[in-house]
């Protein structure tokens, strides 16, 4: 932008939010220009940041978005909202510069329904937050997930988020009862107040997962739940991982609605179990299982899992163990032990697909990335995490070690193992994210993805924002 121009959009913005609510140097605007993304940290640690937003602005009120995006659409600049910067994508990343709204002052619990059981809250509040609001009071809304301290709600629902709890309470979309949306030519909307219903698509579901391009979720309502009467967490050991899934699958498919259910390979069973848990184990395949809820009820669903577990030859290890991931849960997610704070080169390609796929796509991903990247000593583990009556996710991570210093070949490094798992997850019918989302870096293979299926995709994004200002480098659309 020519530096007049940039003046005067800046006016603009001020008298729309405030001097106080506009940044516009490079050091605060350079905190918007990274997540969790390995390469965009390796930019930050070579101090290679180019993407730079032009205006980085924090609304107080859903009046002060409509007017910053219908702004935008005057002069043709795109608009990038961002909550906790904890997108592992580079979804969040400004590529074209543009202004980035940060919802993090719309934190707002509006209203509490004790009779309906459920909360309507803005969209910026942190997921922890929002929590804890709840616990006091005896409600839960059962989205745990490892970002919960560092990520905002409207974060989850822009990539359908999932939680430790998701095999009995479902993704965050399944929470959602409506939402208020600043569409991307600034009108304000709200959709039906349920989403169970005969009178039309349900247009919520348009924005959930949507990332951003479809237009700005500023508030919602949330289905909330009774604090449980009982949790409880068991841990096992079965011979191998085949064993581990196949009782787990039985689990689910019998509908006993663990909350919990987590199964590990080898290699995570041997690191991470350590890392975690203290204990040693060499090999087989450890499994967290959990259940909660009324006491009569959990302790039937508990003791009808265990009986599939032993006819599967599973070594139960304790209860005390199963509370003890419970406890620990969050600490990988955090330093000092996150990847996020070393400078590996890392990755982790969450994706789900039935139940008969499951096995044969971590195999065939985990023998593809061994193989092509050995020279680089990949090290390749992954766990079972989020389970349906359909199927489940398989959470692979990958770390290199050593990767290159320079920038650019960590970047084409980084791209190729990716691409490479990726091949195998379409080739065995796997879903490119079941929760982390597209972002940037997995934007090109959507096409590829949905298929002729895309061009319903395409007309949403040109009918709802014909400008194209909207995160215009995240899910596959045309630039």
């Amino acid at each position: 932008m020519h530096e007049f121009f940039i003046e005067r959009v800046k006016n603009e913005l001020i008298r729309i939010v405030g001097e106080n609510n506009l940044y516009i140097s490079d050091f605060d605007k350079s905190a918007y220009s990274v997540d969790v993304w390995s390469v965009s940290r390796k930019w930050v640690d070579k101090g290679l940041i180019k993407e730079l937003p032009d205006f980085v602005v924090l609304p107080e009120n859903v009046q002060q978005i409509s007017k910053i995006i219908k702004l935008a659409n005057i002069y043709s600049i795109p608009v990038i909202t961002r909550g906790g910067g904890a997108g592992g994508l580079g979804g969040g990343i400004p590529f074209f510069g543009g202004i980035v709204i940060d919802i993090k002052k719309l934190d707002k619990i509006i209203s509490l329904d004790e009779k309906s059981l459920n909360i309507k809250v803005q969209t910026g509040i942190m997921q922890i937050d929002l929590e804890k609001y709840l616990n006091s009071r005896g409600y839960t809304l059962n989205h745990l997930p490892a970002s919960i301290y560092c990520s905002t709600l409207g974060g989850f629902l822009s990539t359908r988020g999932s939680g430790v709890l998701s095999s009995k309470y479902g993704k965050i979309e399944d929470m959602v009862l409506s939402l208020e949306v600043v569409l991307p030519t600034g009108e304000i909307i709200n959709t039906l107040p349920v989403p169970r219903h005969s009178a039309g698509p349900g247009i919520e579901h348009f924005f959930i997962g949507a990332e951003g391009t479809l237009g700005v979720i500023v508030s919602a309502v949330l289905k909330i739940f009774y604090l449980p009467e009982v949790r409880y967490f068991d841990a096992y050991i079965f011979d191998d991982l085949h064993l581990a899934l196949e009782a787990s699958r039985e689990v689910m498919i019998n509908g006993l609605e663990p909350s919990v259910l987590r199964v590990y390979d080898e290699g995570d069973t041997r690191d991470v179990v350590k890392k975690e848990l203290g204990i040693d184990v060499n090999n087989g395949s450890y499994v967290v299982i959990g259940f909660d809820g009324f006491k009569s009820i959990a302790s039937a669903q508990r003791n009808m899992a265990i009986k599939i577990f032993k006819k599967y030859k599973a070594r139960d290890l304790g209860e005390k163990l199963g509370n003890q991931w419970w406890e620990n849960r969050y600490d990988p997610y955090y330093p000092p032990h996150t990847l996020e704070s070393k400078r590996d080169l890392y990755g982790v390609i969450d994706t789900i697909t039935t139940h008969d796929n499951i096995e044969k796509l971590y195999l065939s991903m985990k023998k593809e990335l061994e193989e092509k990247f050995s020279d680089w000593n990949i090290i390749f583990t992954a766990h079972f995490s989020h389970w349906y009556t359909w199927g489940a996710s398989v959470y692979p991570r990958f770390i290199v070690r050593k990767p290159p210093e320079n920038p650019y070949e960590f970047f084409r490094l980084n791209n190729a193992i990716w691409d490479a798992a990726v091949r195998v997850i379409l080739e065995n019918n796997g879903i490119l994210s079941e929760h982390h989302g597209i972002g940037f870096h997995l934007s090109p293979y959507m096409r590829e993805q949905y298929k002729e299926a895309f061009l319903v995709l395409e007309k949403l994004k040109k009918g709802l924002d014909p400008k194209n200002i909207m995160n215009p480098a995240v899910l596959g659309f045309e630039l």
